[in-house]
């Protein structure tokens, strides 16, 4: 199970890397005449949200997720305050984007909130797919995994269907890990964990829409941030691509938008089933981040 734990890890990050080239491009025509099909690590061009960074580097939301997975290495474990320290010393000199969750969360912090209180009302998908690393350090303690996926979310972004969202994420990677398949791990959780709304339609209609062509899903679902159209394309993506990561994280970039937060959790459930062996190579080897993630996961073991 670990070398899936550390695919898994690698697949969040490399959802989030493929899609930077294209992240935030909501045309998808516009994506075909730009990258043709995204299938490697694209730079940003000038005028885009991403406009310093470099190809196989991270989105925002990618950077963040390597913040988590510093904290817990040094702390051995989910320390709420270590990581929110660790989160405002990463953006005193940031120059990547700023997101409106971000901003928000940044000035709470200024006007002395705690990492309990500081987190905005923001409903984007963004916070909650920070938490592959919580499910490497967590991946044999269920109630850790839910319980800290949970409050990582809400130290930025503080709405229930958000900070919902990561317990559901949490607890369906737990159980791919341990050997099901994400679309039953997914229809287990929901039966009995989340078998209430909106999360019984976004599951249902995630589920059928997997025969459906993807950009048309995602158009369909919305191809934005927000929590109730991000939730159900990724619920199509896996569902779409149990079997195959690779393609579900260039579908899921080629389908425009918030294709970021989108592929971290895409990756980190796919990663979780398919193992090391369905990341591409190149994608690996590319990723800038790959030696310091692998030490970090290896110094920072946790699992119980």
């Amino acid at each position: 199970m670990k070398d899936n734990a550390t695919a898994m890890v690698l697949a969040a990050f490399a959802g989030d890397a493929l899609a930077l080239g294209a992240h935030w491009i909501y045309d998808t025509d516009q994506i075909v005449a730009t990258f043709k099909r995204v299938e490697t690590y694209r730079k940003p061009g000038p005028n885009t949200y991403h406009p310093t960074k470099n190809a196989g580097e991270f989105t925002h939301y990618g950077d963040q997720m390597l913040v988590l997975l510093e904290s817990i290495a040094a702390c051995r474990g989910f320390d709420l305050k270590h990581f929110a320290a660790l989160w405002l010393a990463h953006h005193q000199d940031y120059t990547g984007y700023i997101d409106q969750a971000t901003r928000l969360t940044l000035n709470n912090f200024k006007d002395k909130k705690t990492p309990e209180s500081a987190g905005s009302k923001s409903t984007d998908l963004g916070g909650a797919a920070r938490m592959a690393p919580l499910a490497y350090a967590y991946r044999n303690a269920i109630d850790d995994l839910v319980n800290n996926a949970r409050i990582q979310t809400a130290m930025t972004h503080n709405h229930i269907l958000v900070t919902d969202s990561a317990t559901f994420f949490g607890a369906v990677v737990f159980r791919v890990l341990k050997g099901e398949s994400p679309v039953t791990a997914i229809e287990a959780i929901t039966a009995s964990q989340f078998n209430r709304e909106p999360f019984q339609t976004w599951v249902k209609k995630g589920i059928e829409s997997r025969t459906s062509n993807t950009i048309a899903a995602v158009k369909r679902f919305g191809q934005m941030c927000e929590i109730g159209a991000a939730f159900p394309g990724v619920i199509h993506l896996v569902a779409r691509y149990e079997d195959n990561l690779q393609q579900a994280l260039i579908e899921n970039v080629m389908a425009g938008g918030d294709s970021a937060a989108r592929g971290m959790i895409t990756g980190m459930l796919l990663g979780a089933f398919q193992g090391i062996d369905a990341i591409p190579e190149s994608w690996l080897t590319q990723l800038a981040a790959r030696e310091k993630i692998i030490s970090l996961l290896q110094s920072g073991e946790t699992s119980v």
